[in-house]
């Protein structure tokens, strides 16, 4: 289970969640003003990211959410967003059994929840997931029922099969209210990821539907990934194909690391999904 987290100061540009007593694994930083944000994001990294790496480029969590933040300045008009750098499971090493199973996706996907939860008690923001790589397999496993706008999937090595209905269909729960006088605006006095599994879920409202995004670097080596599920190893269907349901976002000729580079199409078209603009994306060339 998942130890407390406490909010140092402020969650402004660069406050931090830190998690007491563990000596790495696990962090969750905030940047920009979740208080007032029009729009809020969380980036879902995928293996080998640790809490050393953390800020180490745009590759590592801190350093894309920066690189949203810049890029939001560049091609927003005038919307606030903040964005939650999250590393809420342990992510495995790219080259181990972990990083081709789902046992910490699944654990991470019951935490990724709580984040959420706990964050729509704090912000009436739509909140859109970013999910790279196996952080793909984490959010589409934390993905049924979870009331955000919009998840974006890329380098993703394979999804679960959707159910009979594509994730672009399913509908899910308005967000639970904000409270409505905290008593301390700079602090928070609960985890945005230790919410216990048994906690009561919020009673869904007026449902409303998710917009699933998909996208892949034409120099990713993840494309040449079997998607396919074989027992306990895998992780099945492509994101990117038809019957996934998925919109496909153009992502421009990088690796498995460059999508949040500055310049990029993926950069700029993960800043319009976080900012909501989904007409502003622009679509992938047909194959």
């Amino acid at each position: 289970m998942l130890r407390m987290l406490t909010l140092a100061g402020s969650l402004a540009f660069g406050a931090v969640l830190a998690l007491p007593s563990q000596h790495s694994g696990r962090l969750v930083k905030v940047y920009g003003d979740l208080a007032t944000a029009d729009r809020v994001a969380i980036v879902v990294p995928g293996a080998d990211t640790t809490v050393a790496t953390f800020e180490a480029s745009t590759k590592r969590p801190g350093g894309a959410a920066r690189a949203l933040l810049a890029e939001a300045t560049k091609v927003g008009h005038g919307e606030r967003l903040a964005v939650v750098a999250w590393l809420g499971y342990d992510a495995p090493p790219t080259w181990s059994l972990g990083a081709i199973t789902d046992s910490a996706a699944v654990e991470g996907a019951k935490a990724l929840r709580r984040t959420v939860t706990e964050l729509h008690a704090r912000t009436s923001a739509p909140i859109a997931l970013l999910c790279h790589s196996y952080g793909s397999v984490v959010c589409a496993k934390a993905r049924p029922d979870l009331p955000v706008a919009d998840m974006a999937l890329f380098g993703s090595p394979g999804i679960d099969a959707p159910s009979d209905r594509t994730p672009s269909d399913r509908t899910l729960p308005n967000p639970i209210p904000s409270d409505p006088t905290p008593s301390n605006p700079t602090l928070l006095d609960r985890t945005l990821l230790d919410r216990r599994p048994s906690d009561p879920t919020p009673s869904a409202a007026t449902p409303a539907a998710t917009r699933v995004w998909a996208g892949v670097g034409g120099s990713d080596w993840i494309r040449f990934v079997p998607k396919v599920k074989l027992g306990p190893l895998g992780f099945g269907a492509d994101a990117l194909s038809p019957g996934y349901g998925a919109r496909v976002f153009e992502v421009g000729p990088g690796g498995h690391s460059d999508y949040f580079a500055p310049g990029t199409p993926s950069l700029r078209n993960l800043t319009l999904i976080a900012l909501g603009r989904p007409g502003d994306v622009v679509a992938a060339a047909p194959a």
